[in-house]
């Protein structure tokens, strides 16, 4: 029996973050989802929105048909 598994190229947070340190965070997506390691990604809420910053994935993590990744922001767009 094969397992659904998504490739990601881009954080897509929906606003549904949590930060655990300053410019560390932490997001649960629902599905087995595959991301590259410390490479910088575009962060985005939402897939059409601009660009919000960069980050690096430090880790991902797979359970109960869920991903769960933490990522450091390496930078930010800021809207000023």
């Amino acid at each position: 029996m094969g397992m659904p598994l998504e490739l990601n190229t881009m954080i897509v947070t929906k606003g549904r973050e949590k930060r655990k340190e300053e410019n560390v965070f932490t997001l649960t997506k629902d599905g087995y989802r595959l991301y590259p390691l410390d490479i910088p990604l575009d962060v985005r809420k939402t897939i059409q929105s601009e660009t919000n910053g960069t980050a690096t994935i430090q880790k991902v993590e797979w359970s109960g048909g869920q991903t769960v990744i933490t990522y450091k922001l390496v930078s930010l767009n800021s809207t000023n």
